[in-house]
């Protein structure tokens, strides 16, 4: 993805979106499903044909977020007075848009213009860059007649008149704020050492458990080349490492389910090296996906069988 510049061809070659997220017509005589309206709306593979509606009058920003990441774009967007729409997706339970989109981290910012999605840029930018692409998006809009306003609804008025107060949050233990701190700047190897200081000092001390699984996953993606590990997995069918490349990018897509299956049918016929390094794998993913989905709780029972 890329942040600069957008022009009218990067809307050639994009991918359709409305056969992947359009939902079927309803049946006769059911209600319509309700559009929530206003300038920031929440999406879903479910509900994203409303996205591509409304992208015909105004240009919709898409932030997908997710595992711990917030979505930020709300303030910005507000101030376009309603000329351009944004729509937030979380990007852990929405696997069909983050496929469509080619997400492979959050956040990540895309558009849609005249139900046509744009490619923006992985990660976040400063405030002076978020608003030249947008106003490079508004240009690419216009070029497609996509120029019209959408007025906000009771919850965007109330933000825009009176900003809410910043929470007050407790500070982190100091450890945790140091591996914060780090991947924020894209350390990945400092926060992995903070986060293992941490679990050193309380090996209970799930939040860090549960970091350290997130910042070894993007550790390993830094710099990984998908094409290249996908074409080494399939030609190495009962190669630990190789399966377990390609799983992290499911993983880090929203894909859990296929990466927990990918790993799991390797399980058997590996050697007791091979088996250890999927099963600390899976543990870290369960880490990151949550034990109350129940992919995890399927996984984690498929696991046990096999080791037991």
């Amino acid at each position: 993805m890329t942040n600069v510049p957008i022009t009218s061809a990067s809307l050639r070659g994009a991918v359709d979106l409305s056969s992947l997220v359009r939902p079927p017509a309803p049946a006769a005589g059911a209600p319509a499903a309700p559009d929530a309206g206003g300038i920031v709306r929440t999406a879903t593979d479910a509900t994203f044909g409303q996205i591509l509606d409304l992208s015909a009058t105004v240009p919709v920003v898409v932030e997908f977020f997710g595992q711990g990441v917030e979505a930020t774009l709300a303030p910005l967007i507000r101030q376009y007075d309603g000329r351009i729409a944004l729509a937030v997706v979380d990007g852990t339970a929405n696997p069909q848009l983050v496929q469509a989109f080619q997400v492979q981290q959050v956040p990540t910012v895309a558009a849609v213009v005249a139900g046509r999605p744009i490619q923006l840029f992985p990660g976040m930018l400063a405030e002076p860059e978020l608003r030249d692409v947008f106003e490079q998006l508004l240009q690419l809009a216009a070029q497609q007649n996509v120029t019209g306003t959408i007025a906000p609804n009771d919850d965007d008025a109330i933000a825009q008149q009176s900003p809410p107060a910043e929470p007050v949050e407790e500070p982190l233990p100091p450890h945790h704020q140091e591996a914060y701190d780090a991947i924020a700047a894209g350390d990945f190897s400092t926060a992995i050492t903070e986060y293992e200081l941490a679990i050193a000092q309380n090996p209970r001390d799930q939040l860090a458990v549960a970091g350290l699984a997130q910042v070894s996953l993007l550790a390993r993606l830094d710099g990984a080349e998908e094409d290249a590990l996908s074409a080494s997995a399939g030609s190495k069918p009962d190669d630990a490492a190789a399966q377990l490349a390609v799983a992290d990018f499911e993983v880090s897509r929203g894909q859990c389910d296929l990466a927990f299956a990918r790993l799991l049918d390797i399980f058997p016929v590996l050697d007791p090296a091979g088996k250890n390094l999927v099963r600390t794998r899976l543990l870290d993913y369960f880490e990151i996906v949550g034990g109350d989905d129940q992919r995890v709780g399927a996984a984690r029972r498929r696991l046990t069988g096999l080791l037991y």
